[in-house]
């Protein structure tokens, strides 16, 4: 498919899903190898790690990276907002639990639909449709409303919280950045070798900055979750992200992925034990009313 849809079928639904259930499970295992990984440095593999499997799979199916495009200022300028947004999420992850970095996270839809009208007219939300998307993300917020008050995880709680919304703001600035600049017209795979490459330089000089050195020996579950993050999320689940982003519309898709911190609360209650409260089903029932609206 080369054209683009101004709606969304029912292969970019399940595929949207597919993508916010891996996303749910990120950052726990993220936040499961950091007792091992220092979070810069686990940061930086993920970038390198996934960079190379990117050049492998464009190698493999002959698509050429590396001609002139004029993509190159706009190639730096979402390597740098991405290696930016990286940092504020392993960083945060060190004060703030796994489950409140995903909601904050999640306040990319709100930065790419107030600055989408402002690269494609064609994008621009009703009045409706922006209830829509407050009342979707209004539902994850009350879900973790018990928290902010009152911090479970000690005075820093709140360093963690604020990274966690500067990496939010930076992905829809990432978004904005692909879509205003003529990375809009280029492959899914050159997009994201851009982004993993100039994050890779940049995420490794400030790994090597900290002066943590990497472990002599991994456990299996750091092993297991580094190997999901690079293979599956970095590589897999982003080359879909992108090219859904090159051929949908990006605000609707941003929609959508608020239902990533809802499969974040779903998986900490299949993993990790915790508890369905009445919070969840609101925050359920939220999400699946603001897509509706956004998407009707």
């Amino acid at each position: 498919m080369t054209e683009r849809k101004s709606q969304l079928d029912s292969f970019a639904v399940g595929s949207l899903v597919g993508l916010c259930l891996l996303w749910g499970l990120n950052q726990v295992a993220a936040k499961a190898a950091l007792p091992e990984v220092p979070p810069l440095q686990q940061a930086a593999l993920r970038s390198i790690g996934g960079g190379l499997l990117v050049l492998a799979w464009a190698r493999l199916r002959g698509i050429r990276l590396f001609e002139r495009d004029g993509t190159l200022a706009g190639g730096l300028l979402a390597g740098s907002l991405f290696a930016a947004e990286f940092v504020c999420i392993f960083l945060g992850l060190q004060f703030t639990s796994a489950s409140r970095m995903v909601v904050f996270i999640y306040l990319s839809p709100f930065v790419v639909a107030l600055g989408m009208p402002f690269i494609a007219h064609s994008e621009r939300l009703s009045g409706v449709q922006m209830g829509g998307l407050v009342a979707a993300f209004a539902g994850v917020a009350w879900a973790f409303a018990e928290g902010f008050s009152q911090p479970a995880l000690g005075a820093n709680q709140w360093i963690g919280d604020a990274l966690g919304v500067t990496a939010g703001v930076l992905w829809g600035a990432t978004t904005l950045a692909i879509r205003g600049t003529k990375l809009a017209s280029a492959s899914a795979e050159k997009t994201l070798l851009y982004q993993l490459g100039v994050s890779g330089v940049l995420l490794a000089l400030a790994a090597l900055a900290s002066g943590k050195p990497l472990p002599q020996a991994l456990s299996v579950l750091a092993w297991s979750s580094l190997a999901f993050q690079v293979v599956v999320v970095t590589s897999a689940s982003y080359l879909m992200w992108f090219w859904l982003v090159r051929h949908y519309p990006a605000t609707r898709l941003a929609a959508f992925t608020l239902l990533t911190p809802v499969f974040g609360l779903l998986l900490g209650l299949l993993l990790l034990g915790e508890p369905v409260t009445a919070r969840l089903v609101v925050a359920l029932a939220g999400v699946a009313i603001g897509i509706a609206v956004v998407n009707r």
